[in-house]
């Protein structure tokens, strides 16, 4: 049996923690990493002694985002092959871009959109680098407590796509800052991300963890049913705003994006900025 990339631990009553487990890989998202995620995920919602959810990783980084490297040759085929059914769709294991839509949807976009409506308060906890697809994994939780080393961006403007797969930018930063952390792929400090909102509190590197427990700890100190009830007004306010069908729209480009690529490159990005993916072998065009 496959060990779980994901680690389950209750460290004070009414608490649950997951860790993402894959330090030696600077926690990339791979299948089964997503997939493990929610599991333990699942296994809070689903545990009435459990009133809050953190969720943290091992090492120095919280996560480098999508694993292309590691899967380099056999991206397309991990994601097709190793999904599982979360939301609607099938389809996983058809050819090119219906196989890779359906895969996505399920591994990337549905699976996020479980995790932001899980109805228990849920805090995520990053330290160094957040990447791209993990911004996602940020994104979904309630709160989030940065390290003062931590630094987010999403650099997939650089291998020709519009962003990552939860397009939830304009809704972190402001869409004035939306796009300029788009356009430039650059990278942004815990302290500017504080200061545009997306991040709730900065601490020493040393404390995140301590922070992270007390404050869910303080948090589980308050009746669960109003705590589910709160976080379900917030999301409603957020839905009636737009955000599930902008973040919908989103998606939906985003595979416009993998698309394009397909037929100008025979893969699902542009490889032609990123010299790493200069070898990856080309699939047969749509």
């Amino acid at each position: 049996m496959t060990e779980s990339l994901a680690r389950y631990e209750v460290p004070v009553a009414g608490v649950a923690r997951i860790t993402l487990a894959r330090a030696d890989k600077f926690n990339a998202i791979n299948p089964q990493l997503i997939y493990d995620v929610n599991e333990a995920f699942d296994k809070a919602l689903y545990d009435d002694q459990i009133k809050v959810i953190i969720l943290a990783a091992d090492g120095k980084h919280f996560s480098a985002g999508h694993d292309i490297a590691d899967t380099v040759e056999s991206y397309q085929s991990a994601v097709q092959s190793e999904s599982r059914k979360v939301g609607t769709w099938s389809g996983f294991q058809e050819p090119e871009t219906h196989g890779w839509f359906a895969a996505e949807k399920e591994a990337y976009f549905e699976t996020a959109k479980r995790w932001r409506n899980i109805s228990k308060p849920t805090i995520c906890a990053v330290q160094g680098k957040c990447i791209a697809g993990a911004l996602i994994f940020a994104w979904v939780c309630d709160i989030i407590v940065a390290s003062a080393d931590a630094q987010f961006s999403d650099p997939v403007m650089t291998f020709g796509m519009p962003g990552v797969e939860w397009l939830a930018h304009p809704w972190e930063l402001g869409a004035r800052k939306a796009k300029e952390f788009l356009f430039t792929a650059d990278s942004w400090s815990a302290d500017e991300a504080h200061r545009l909102g997306m991040v709730n509190h900065v601490v020493p590197r040393e404390e995140l963890a301590d922070f992270a427990l007390a404050m869910a700890t303080k948090i589980a100190g308050k009746p669960s049913f109003a705590l589910k009830l709160a976080k379900e007004a917030v999301n409603k306010t957020l839905d009636i705003q737009g955000q599930a069908n902008a973040l919908d729209a989103g998606f939906y480009l985003h595979h416009l994006g993998h698309t394009q690529n397909f037929r100008l490159y025979g893969w699902g990005m542009d490889p032609t900025n990123v010299p790493s993916l200069a070898s990856v072998p080309k699939m047969k065009k749509d």
